[in-house]
């Protein structure tokens, strides 16, 4: 398999034909007119042809060309070394993906595949030589058949030099569809691919195949998408591989850019065809290849409307098309009627792959430096199978010493690489301010918590959670693990840096803390123009720090507050800010929270692992149907209703 654009064949076309027929004649024409274009042929020579066996030389040429002619004569199958190339040559095309293209050269195909007059005649002869149960008979039969039943060109009485310059255009034509550049250490690749084959079921020209990869950024989609180009494009009539749809798509002709690239690719006529606007451009595609079998890869398309104008519903192409479209929205597929069983999950490395990945950049054959084994599990344990991550921590930590490894490492806990950055921020860019409120409060504080806790404490803070869940998950941002929230290590890396750089130096100016130094800070600070809506105060273990009682009452955007690991900290009655939406306390000292003066609008209140016996005054249970509250006391949930 191919994984990269260096070609994997050394000849563009190998000739398999009967000598003694055609070598003075056509052959030679053939030949000279190949090579005139430029189309690097092999052609054997009789000095190849010693002994019985058909020799090594001829079998390797076979394996390193791209496209096999095979040219069917009158006597072509009383040749012995005529039937072994031909043998050899359909193992290629089941096995290497050999392109083979039959001429049948004053003979009928369904004598060539049903081994009729002299095609049955020279088998014939053949069974009598080794027998007729030789399973070298029947396997130079079966060729015949297969290869008689391909699509080719047919000769009798026609113009020869008409017919020599049809193969050409056609051999010139598939050979100037070239194959993409993969990367450079394809890991895991292969694998992936063949996955991506059965799921798209090329053997089938029945219908229009439309399958989706999904998956976050970073994590190979685009690569698989290229490595499955290279494998199976020869295999359509056209093809085309429309790199950057979301970013191309953007400008005032973007999308109409994308369709003149499609065209031209899968054409390639002589004259490069222009679209004037996208409603043309959606006919001319429709008109120009409904019946030509194609294959359309569109990678990272983030809007439907880029959908609809490339690709419609799938039936503007011929059958036994197959459409890819690579993306991080899962909805978009869905909204394109993709069912689960075409949408292909890419997901990270495993850990074997991962140490390969990261070892093919960091450690090239050249480079003498050691590095720890501990180090490079920390890069591993930092990328966590990320193939964007393991490439660029890879190339950059090359030839460096342990001490630049140690510091990298540091580094990042506090700072994400911006490269691994700026390709998953894409994601949450792309998010309506909902999604990206949850997204963020997941980040810095509920990655791990139960789905059902964290619910109730996103919808306390007027959010949606229901919704926000699923579109997060859809984006490839989130998922659930056995009820649980998980979220990519460097995702989670990337949401918090999304916090911290609202105010890199005031942390008081920041929507969220979690750090604990940052959270002292603030806390012993002026607070007037406090920013902050949401505090985890979680020592890095369990003991006293001092808290004056109006530290918190001042922060009025503050609606989510948590607190843990905390004991005896409190100088007296702590005195809450009214807006404040939902409080978690779990500490270990008989403290009871006042609130300031004014409407409340605390939603919940969690105390359950802590020493707390009493229910508290303000929160004395009355009756009032428009607004639920949670209380939780020592591990069991009280649900009321209480007026503010």
């Amino acid at each position: 398999m191919a994984s990269s654009s260096k070609s994997k064949w050394i000849y563009d076309v190998f000739l398999n034909f009967r000598g003694t027929d055609l070598r003075n004649n056509f052959l030679s024409h053939l030949f000279k007119a190949l090579d005139q274009n430029g189309i690097y042929t092999f052609i054997d020579s009789e000095e190849l042809r010693k002994g019985d066996q058909i020799s090594p030389t001829l079998m390797k040429a076979i394996e390193e060309s791209c496209i096999a002619i095979i040219v069917f004569s009158e006597d072509y199958a009383s040749s012995r070394w005529c039937l072994e190339e031909l043998a050899k040559i359909m193992e290629c095309k089941e096995q290497k993906d050999l392109t083979v293209l039959p001429v049948f050269y004053k003979v009928d195909p369904r004598d060539v595949r049903g081994g009729r007059k002299t095609y049955g005649k020279a088998l014939a002869e053949q069974e009598f030589k080794f027998g007729k149960d030789s399973e070298e008979v029947q396997k130079w039969r079966k060729a015949l058949s297969d290869a008689g039943s391909l699509s080719g060109w047919h000769l009798n009485d026609g113009d020869e030099s008409e017919l020599i310059q049809k193969i050409v255009k056609k051999i010139s034509t598939y050979l100037d569809r070239t194959p993409l550049h993969v990367t450079k250490h394809p890991v895991g690749i292969d694998s992936r691919v063949v996955e991506l084959k059965l799921m798209s079921n090329l053997e089938s020209d029945k219908d229009v195949v439309v399958v989706g990869l999904w998956g976050k950024g970073g994590i190979g989609k685009t690569t698989l998408a290229k490595a499955f180009y290279n494998v199976v494009f020869r295999k359509f009539e056209g093809s085309c591989f429309l790199a950057n749809v979301r970013e191309t798509s953007q400008g005032c002709r973007g999308l109409v850019t994308l369709q003149e690239l499609l065209l031209n690719d899968i054409l390639l006529p002589q004259q490069r065809l222009e679209v004037s606007n996208m409603d043309g451009g959606i006919n001319l595609i429709q008109h120009r290849l409904r019946r030509k079998k194609v294959l359309l890869i569109l990678d990272d398309v983030d809007d439907l409307r880029q959908l609809r104008a490339l690709a419609g519903e799938g039936d503007w192409f011929g059958n036994g098309s197959r459409i890819i479209i690579t993306t991080r929205d899962k909805q978009l597929l869905t909204c394109l009627g993709i069912d689960q069983d075409h949408v292909y999950e890419v997901k990270a490395l495993d850990g074997g792959e991962a140490h390969e990945l990261l070892t093919n950049h960091a450690f090239p054959t050249h480079q003498k430096v050691k590095i720890k084994t501990d180090l490079v599990d920390s890069v591993l344990s930092h990328a966590k199978g990320l193939p964007l991550a393991l490439e660029v921590l890879g190339s950059f930590l090359c030839g460096r010493r342990e001490h630049a490894w140690e510091s990298t490492l540091k580094k990042l806990s506090r700072i994400p690489n911006k490269t691994v950055n700026d390709v998953l921020k894409i994601s949450y860019d792309g998010l309506e301010e909902n999604e990206r409120e949850i997204f963020l409060h997941i980040a810095c504080f509920f990655k791990g918590w139960t789905r059902e806790y964290t619910r109730k404490v996103l919808d306390s803070c007027d959010l949606e959670a229901i919704i926000g869940f699923e579109i997060l998950i859809e984006k490839s941002l989130i998922s659930f693990e056995n009820g649980l929230l998980e979220m990519h290590d460097l995702v989670q890396l990337l949401g918090m840096d999304i916090v911290n750089q609202e105010c890199r130096d005031d942390p008081g100016k920041r929507s969220r803390l979690w750090c604990y130094d940052d959270v002292l800070n603030v806390l012993s600070s002026n607070m007037e123009d406090c920013a902050v809506k949401a505090i985890m105060l979680k020592p890095p273990e369990l003991q006293d720090i001092c808290i004056s009682p109006n530290a918190f009452a001042k922060m009025r955007r503050l609606r989510l507050l948590l607190v843990r690991k905390v004991h005896n900290s409190f100088q007296g009655p702590i005195c809450l800010p009214s807006d404040l939406r939902w409080f978690e306390w779990f500490g270990h000292a008989p403290w009871i929270p006042e609130f300031s003066s004014g409407p409340k609008k605390l939603v919940g209140l969690d105390m359950s692992k802590c020493s707390i016996m009493i229910w508290p005054k303000q929160f004395k249970v009355s009756i009032c149907l428009h607004r639920p509250f949670y209380y939780l006391l020592h591990d069991v949930y009280v649900n009321a209703y209480y007026t503010y």
